[in-house]
């Protein structure tokens, strides 16, 4: 059944758009268009902003205090898992990811956030009270909201990224103009249905589709006083610029390049399944924390690159609303070819496709999983991201040597160390200049733990009490004292 949307939700009401432009959805599993939005303009886009600066400045939103902001959130996050199945299943349809992680991991752990930020909400002191001997006061230092925050986020993280970053945001007693990726809108308008179930103050929270016009136009809009971002270091860094020139804040989750370290004492059947799904089968390979660069020790290599490609071979390639798949497609047949072009491009510098390294005969956008051995770092297909079902096996003398070679690269978002000496591997963690190490394979987007990256990987970090004061200023006000 076609889905098709014509309105945007602005202060409080879905209104008839603006634009007559429209956004194509495709079902990257078939290849074919399934729903329409309206691609929004300028138009639409400072009428989003201006509900937002206006419930900002003069709604009542801002006298709000934390606990009832905490109440509002809980609200919101029971109106979000009032349709759990609904996310699931758009996100599954637009994105292509597995129909067996979905509900779980994508929605569930988004509402997570929510509810994280009530709670911490709940419990926050409204100053911190300092003594100044100098002045010869008490100093309430407070964290006050920052203002209009603009959300826009990819298709792979359609609303992990989303509640990241919004509900962050109104914990802090902010307003949301929300973009949702042109790949995935249709989760935004769930998410624009359960905000307005939820009740909240005219232009609190805001969604508009838009294409590049529009998204540029939001970014560098003087009225936004905050873009929380995440997509390509490119982008990011574009928005970077933008918001510099008016001194206005940003916070941006960028790309990422991992290493997994293996280390000699590993075991190989944990290594092995392991990463295969946290460097192939995760969001089918479109994730900026696949673990993509294994780096083995040379007297192991030949015996991990078999375990890893039998157990590659073995996930599960198809349709993602089949329960039993694992691997679903990628999100458009653009990207495909830019995945098999990075796999053609490294067989020319002398890489070798174990498993894998094609396109299944059958509709939609698929890259068969795969993995490459003989890759060396210097390789494009070891400095790029990816961003598909493709690892890289790549083989190192010391631990020094995987060490270095793990740094080798513009991002730091995240890696991995797999061994059987936990205290050895969290030694060995230490040292690398990542936002996050997975010992192990032990991972998970917990919303009481802060996640960002150093260097082009990103400015900021998201979820944590960290991720909540990245959308608020400190102001300090002096009490003299009595007497």
């Amino acid at each position: 059944m076609k889905v098709e949307h014509d309105t945007v939700y602005v202060n409080g009401v879905f209104a008839p758009a603006l634009t007559k432009s429209r956004i194509s959805v495709v079902n990257p599993a078939t290849g074919q268009e399934f729903g329409t939005v309206p691609s929004c303009g300028a138009e639409d886009v400072d009428r989003a902003v201006g509900a937002a600066r206006l419930a900002f400045d003069e709604g009542r939103w801002h006298e709000f205090s934390a606990s009832e902001r905490a109440k509002a959130l809980d609200g919101f996050a029971d109106e979000l898992a009032l349709r759990t199945d609904d996310f699931a299943h758009a996100i599954t349809r637009e994105a292509g990811f597995a129909s067996a992680v979905t509900a779980t991991s994508h929605v569930g752990v988004a509402i997570e956030f929510v509810r994280y930020y009530a709670d911490l909400t709940r419990d926050s002191a409204e100053a911190d009270v300092r003594w100044s001997a100098l002045a010869h006061a008490d100093v309430r230092i407070r964290r006050c909201p920052l203002g209009v925050v603009a959300v826009l986020v990819p298709w792979n993280i359609p609303l992990l990224g989303a509640l990241s970053k919004i509900a962050a945001a109104l914990a802090a007693g902010c307003t949301v103009v929300y973009k949702p990726s042109p790949e995935t809108p249709l989760t935004g308008y769930l998410l624009a249905e359960a905000a307005d179930a939820a009740g909240f103050p005219p232009g609190v929270i805001n969604v508009i589709p838009a294409d590049m016009a529009g998204s540029q136009h939001l970014v560098s809009h003087r009225d936004v006083d905050m873009v929380a971002f995440t997509g390509s270091t490119a982008v990011g860094r574009s928005i970077a610029q933008t918001c510099a020139a008016d001194f206005r804040r940003y916070a941006l989750e960028l790309g990422g390049n991992a290493a997994a370290i293996v280390l000699d004492d590993a075991p190989l059947e944990l290594v092995a399944p392991g990463l295969a799904m946290l460097g192939v089968a995760l969001n089918n390979g479109q994730a900026c924390i696949a673990q993509r660069r294994i780096l083995v020790p040379r007297d192991r290599h030949d015996e991990i690159v078999a375990a890893l490609a039998a157990a590659v071979a073995a996930l599960p390639v198809g349709d993602p609303t089949d329960p039993t798949v694992i691997v679903g497609p990628l999100i458009s047949a653009a990207h495909r070819e830019r995945v098999l072009n990075h796999i053609r491009k490294a067989q020319a510098a002398g890489a070798v496709v174990v498993v894998g390294g094609g396109a299944p005969d059958r509709d939609g956008f698929f890259v068969e999983p795969t993995v490459l051995s003989n890759v060396t770092n210097d390789m494009h297909i070891a400095q790029e991201e990816v961003f598909g079902p493709v690892v890289c096996v790549i083989a190192y003398d010391t631990v020094e040597d995987a060490i270095r070679i793990a740094g080798d690269t513009e991002y730091g978002l995240s890696s991995s160390i797999w061994s059987a000496d936990l205290e050895r591997a969290e030694l060995v963690a230490r040292r690398l200049r990542v936002g996050s190490v997975y010992i192990n394979g032990t991972m998970a987007l917990d919303p009481a733990v802060p996640f960002g990256g150093f260097g082009d990987s990103g400015v900021g970090r998201e979820l944590g009490p960290e991720g909540l004061d990245e959308y608020t200023e400190i102001q300090s006000i002096f009490v003299p004292a009595v007497g």
